[in-house]
């Protein structure tokens, strides 16, 4: 299912997701003007090779953080950057953006090391910002589990029932997300396939994001609103009723309505 927006509001702009999107962009435009003037082992050279990296770790950290900004094409970074876009403000609104970017990068790491583990002899090279979006949808999972999301209805023949687009809990898209990733794993290891998508990177992401929103989250104080009950979705209020999900109280004592 491919998720257009979500419907929390929040507090404060969210600088750190949108500087890294502009950075993911700029890295892509570098490395399409290195491979129009015939530079093409650009990939190869700043992406993360597993075989490389267990064999001069220190010489090849660098790549641990490079590969994250880095993609195979416009496809690649436009899924990443749309995921982020609609699930990172959110997650970076409550923990702060300094805990955040920390979360962001901790959680790619932890991602590329996942993938290390279970194919630690590859040779083909790792780019992209999957992991750390992926560590980024388990912190939204655990913050805002009932939180409507907005997706496209994927079976065509039910748009005239449904519609164009449904609204979801959050809990559902993050999760069959998930079950994909993992399906899509256990597929690729029966098959031996070296290359392609990365899903054990996906799914280490996103359970060190389940570890890391609890570390990042002590002291931050929990309100639910504006939620999914059930099966049957929120209303639609106006946006000045809906109140935060994760704050301190003192953050922000003017919250348009009161606190409940």
């Amino acid at each position: 299912m491919l998720p257009l927006r979500d419907r929390l509001p929040r507090r404060s702009p969210a600088y750190v997701t949108w500087t890294i999107i502009l950075v993911n962009v700029l890295a892509f435009i570098w490395q399409s003007a290195l491979w129009e003037v015939g530079y093409s082992g650009v990939i190869n050279d700043y992406g993360f090779v597993p075989y490389r990296f267990l064999s001069a770790p220190v010489s090849e950290a660098f790549t641990l953080f490079t590969s994250m900004f880095m993609h195979g094409g416009w496809a690649h970074l436009i899924g990443n950057m749309w995921f982020l876009w609609i699930f990172g403000d959110n997650v970076e609104d409550a923990m702060g953006s300094w805990r955040f970017l920390a979360f962001y990068l901790l959680g790619g790491i932890a991602a590329t090391f996942a993938q290390l583990a279970v194919d630690p002899m590859s040779v083909v090279p790792m780019v992209g910002a999957s992991g750390a979006v992926s560590a980024v949808m388990g912190g939204y999972l655990t913050l805002y589990p009932r939180a409507p999301i907005t997706v496209l209805n994927p079976v065509p023949p039910l748009w005239f029932i449904f519609g164009l687009v449904l609204e979801l809990p959050a809990w559902f898209i993050v999760l069959e997300w998930l079950v994909a990733n993992l399906l899509g794993g256990f597929e690729a290891l029966a098959a031996n396939a070296s290359g392609g998508i990365a899903f054990f990177a996906h799914v280490g992401g996103f359970f060190a994001g389940l570890i890391l929103i609890r570390i990042a989250m002590i002291r931050r104080r929990r309100v639910e609103a504006d939620v999914w009950q059930g099966w049957r979705p929120p209303r639609h209020r106006p946006p000045h009723h809906r109140d935060r999900y994760y704050y301190r109280r003192n953050d922000y004592p003017h919250w348009p309505g009161g606190y409940p």
